[in-house]
């Protein structure tokens, strides 16, 4: 049973002999899972998994793929340029002082600013097509204090801390926002979780696409595409993990 991809606030796509299941990782789901070899996830197609050999992981190269409009920053990548529908610039705050630039589709909005993880956010243009807001974001990512993407350890490091108001307050002082969005995630961390890759223990929630578990007195955030390609068995390993300062009393 090979992991082939997952849902951020709900579980993981798990794939055996062709076919595909979900598997619930859900608020106070227990997961009794060990990690087996990793290799590429394949593919899934009409909603059937179609393996791959191939050692590199998540996916190898004949099935690894980037968005093309993830790149894009106002001069169509595509054939044929295919945005024209309602596009928004939004702004977004990572605990505690990463402020982000970022355009999604309109309607996708609050659902993009949940799969980043985003704690605070705001919707401060509205653009006809993809194109035009692509362009302006770039612009606006060339200065020094907004940035285009957050990896997920910059994300982990902000787990448990709280957003720097002020300068979130004196960045949309700059914009006149359409929309605020202030997230919970219902984690109710007191710090920052230990980061691992593993697939057992008692689901605390998501936050993007961190999983976050709690185990043997300890916290623990997974990176959710990390386990993707992993073979899921049955055994769960009672290696040394390494744990949270809370699991000592503080």
């Amino acid at each position: 049973m090979q992991v082939v991809g997952y849902e951020s606030g709900a579980g993981l796509h798990v794939a055996s002999g062709g076919a595909v299941e979900f598997v619930e990782a859900t608020a106070g789901t227990e997961l009794a899972y060990g990690l087996g070899e990793r290799r590429c996830a394949g593919t899934v197609h009409d909603g059937e998994h179609v393996a791959c050999d191939a050692p590199e992981a998540p996916y190898c190269d004949a099935h690894g793929s980037v968005w093309v409009c993830a790149r894009c920053t106002g001069t169509c990548l595509k054939d044929e340029m295919d945005c024209h529908e309602e596009h928004a610039l939004y702004l977004a705050a990572f605990a505690p002082d990463v402020l982000k630039v970022g355009v999604t589709r309109l309607w996708r909005l609050e659902t993009r600013l949940r799969e980043q993880g985003a704690d605070r956010a705001a919707h401060v243009r509205t653009f006809p097509d993809g194109r035009v807001a692509r362009r302006v974001e770039a612009e606006l990512a060339e200065g020094d204090d907004l940035v285009d993407r957050v990896r997920v350890p910059t994300k982990l490091a902000g787990f448990g801390r709280e957003v720097d108001e002020p300068a979130w307050e004196a960045l949309l002082d700059r914009f006149d926002p359409i929309e605020r969005f202030a997230f919970d995630y219902g984690l109710g961390l007191d710090e920052r979780p230990v980061a691992e890759t593993m697939a057992a223990g008692t689901v605390r929630g998501w936050k993007g696409r961190v999983l976050v578990l709690d185990r043997g007195g300890s916290t623990y955030a997974v990176d959710a595409r990390e386990l993707v390609g992993y073979e899921l068995t049955d055994e769960v390993p009672e290696r040394e993990l390494q744990s949270s300062l809370g699991a000592f009393g503080g």
